[in-house]
């Protein structure tokens, strides 16, 4: 298994964070949520595997590429 680090593709605030560490997570599946502009902007998994840690928290501000979760696959 590979571990593959999950980036923001923008800058903004982290809105919610729907899953948890250990959880196994299908491709496309919700890690997080992120506000920018108003817009409800989703950050998912590239492919199926298991997520192993946020970087991030509820509240907090990213920037664009900011590296924001940890997940084998």
């Amino acid at each position: 298994m590979t571990r593959k680090e999950i980036t923001s593709e923008v800058t903004g605030k982290v809105w919610k964070i729907v899953a948890a560490p250990g959880s196994s997570m299908a491709e496309d599946e919700e890690i997080m949520i992120l506000e920018s502009m108003k817009m409800e902007i989703p950050v998912v998994m590239s492919e199926a595997g298991t997520l192993l840690e946020i970087l991030v928290a509820e509240g907090d501000s990213v920037e664009d590429g900011q590296v924001v979760a940890i997940v084998e696959i």
